[in-house]
């Protein structure tokens, strides 16, 4: 029998190397699908294809890792064939899985604190272990590991298996899960330390998302951590229990060490867009000034057309994170197209940030602009209370693949309160952006404004409508689309209205190709729409999106109707 069995063997290896020297052998699988084939297949990964063989050997472990893959689904008595096309090279493994093992009892005990608690309940209702079942071995493993991390995720810090086990009947294809988890007791917040902070202790403390003798909760700890570490205070914040003492007190200590952030750090940066060309940025800020954690920034932007300056003092209200004063003042200089101005902005604004995502703003600004535009050569001074919503959610890193943004901003001026004339402001926007699997990106913007006044000539020019450039109206110069006085200057408008679409495909890796449409006017009365249309290039960079544009004035003046379009940031 022993050289039989050599014969045959010898005899497999000559075809095995006949059959080798000319091509690959493949391997298929027949008689399963679903859950079934997939398993075998995710087992069989493991076998590099240069080991397939028609030997006895590569059969034999072959047949292992199968009944192994079919055992975990609870399928115990399969049969496997085994037949090789020597013409196409190939093994064909034929399988019947053979009856299933079901679930005869299932003896699912919590013990402890937990026995009370509706998260574990809801972990074991949700199980696939059922009376009746078709026996999954992940399954069962997987509900040990779901109870041990929500044991840890909710305080509970001695837990243990008092029973668990699975009984396999064999031959009768029946099987007993008995699970007893022991949960011990439910740790709670103690007394919370804080070494190492600047800020008074009771504003740091008022960020704290628990109260000692509430039930220990990961996540809260986590929250505070996270809102540590958003009031830009602290250079590091490492928020965590006390668990030294776990066999002697049920409320775990709380140890809080935070390091005071840098009291001034500086940024610098250059950009370049088509609408204002290269820019040079200038940062500076001090996130904390006192203990009661005040907080200065300024900015510096420059360009050939626009030169930017901004300061603003921030003072947190009890609610720190969500309720703050803020003081700004900017200064900006324009020198463009037909516009000339020396603009002046000091504002008193009220922040709420809101449960529901919304940012609520309450301000009084005092704006004084020194301007010559077009045939208008003055001065205007306008006192302008106002209220502004805005919103904005995303998924998504340095590429969002899905988001949105609102905003509404409503402005009041009355000439009989330092205002030029009365007026009332109304500007408005929404962005979207949805990703369709992965390959397929559409981005629509829809944004407009009105100016409701008595006497528009009173009107300074930042606060009028233009319209055109990067991220308006793209194949027009930037703010070139406006109406346009006796002289044929841009004048600025009472109204605007603009509209984008844009559709984008992944060429490949961070590289996408874009189609767009944009719509619009700025008018006075009756809007005179102008279309702009074309094509671009959209590059992820690990600095944030980079856009090139290829566009057509579909109603630009004849000799301008094509322009380029680089930009350099986020799309929302």
């Amino acid at each position: 029998m022993r050289q039989y069995f050599t014969l045959l063997g010898l005899l497999f290896g000559l075809c095995f190397s006949a059959v080798s020297a000319e091509r690959q052998i493949s391997l298929s699988i027949d008689g399963l699908d679903g859950d079934l084939y997939d398993n075998v297949e995710a087992y069989l990964s493991s076998v590099s294809p240069k080991d397939y063989s028609p030997s006895l050997r590569f059969q034999a472990r072959l047949e292992d890792n199968i009944s192994q893959a079919l055992q975990a689904l609870g399928y115990y008595h399969p049969t496997i064939r085994f037949a090789f096309n020597q013409e196409d090279a190939e093994i064909t493994v034929h399988v019947d899985p053979g009856p299933p093992t079901r679930i005869e009892s299932v003896d699912i005990q919590l013990l402890g604190d937990a026995h009370q608690d509706e998260y574990f309940q809801r972990v074991v209702q949700a199980s696939q272990l059922k009376k009746g079942e078709i026996l999954n071995h992940g399954d069962y493993e997987q509900l040990k590991s779901k109870l041990q991390s929500l044991a840890l995720e909710r305080g509970y810090f001695n837990t243990k298996f008092a029973e668990n086990r699975l009984e396999i009947l064999k031959d009768d294809n029946l099987a007993r899960v008995v699970l007893h988890f022991d949960s011990g007791l439910r740790y709670r917040f103690g007394k919370t330390t804080m070494v190492g902070s600047q800020i008074d202790p009771e504003r740091v403390a008022s960020l704290q998302t628990y109260r000692p003798g509430d039930p220990y909760q990961v996540s809260k700890v986590g929250e505070f951590n996270q809102r540590l570490a958003n009031t830009d205070w602290f250079s590091s914040v490492l928020v965590e229990p006390d668990l030294t003492h776990l066999d002697t007190q049920q409320n775990l200590p709380m140890n809080v060490t935070l390091s005071p952030a840098s009291q001034n750090q500086i940024e610098t940066g250059a950009g370049y867009s088509t609408d204002v060309g290269p820019t040079v940025l200038l940062k500076w800020n001090k996130p904390w000034i006192n203990n009661k954690g005040h907080s200065f920034s300024s900015s510096f932007s420059l360009s050939n057309p626009e030169q930017l300056v901004t300061t603003s003092y921030k003072i947190p209200l009890e609610d720190v994170l969500n309720q703050y004063y803020e003081l700004q003042y900017g200064l900006k200089r324009v020198d463009k197209l037909d516009t000339k101005s020396i603009e002046s902005n000091l504002s008193v604004e009220r922040h709420w940030r809101l449960s529901n995502g919304w940012h609520r703003t309450l301000f009084t600004r005092y704006l004084i602009e020194n301007y010559e535009l077009g045939t208008l050569d003055d001065v205007g001074q306008f006192v302008l209370p106002g209220i502004t919503f805005s919103r904005t959610r995303v998924r998504g890193k340095r590429l969002l693949t899905w988001g949105d943004k609102e905003t509404l901003t409503l402005e009041y001026g009355n000439e009989h309160l330092h205002s030029e004339t009365d007026i009332l402001r109304i500007q408005a926007g929404t962005s979207w952006i949805r990703t369709y699997e992965q390959r397929h990106r559409g981005l629509f913007r829809l944004g407009g404004g009105a100016n409701l006044v008595d006497d528009f000539s009173q009107v300074s020019p930042s606060l009028r409508f233009f319209a055109g450039g990067d991220n308006s109206i793209r194949g027009y110069s930037y703010e070139s689309i406006s109406p346009r006085d006796a002289k044929g200057a841009l004048s600025g408008a009472k109204y605007l209205a603009t509209a984008s679409l844009e559709y984008q495909y992944n060429l490949y890796g961070n590289w996408w190709a874009a189609l767009f449409y944009d719509y619009g006017d700025a008018f006075n009365s009756t809007p005179n729409w102008k279309r702009g249309t074309g094509v671009g290039v959209r590059w992820v960079s690990p600095i944030g999106p980079v856009r090139l544009d290829f566009a057509w004035g579909l109603d630009a003046t004849p000799g301008d109707e094509f322009h380029i379009h680089f930009t350099l940031g986020p799309e929302l």
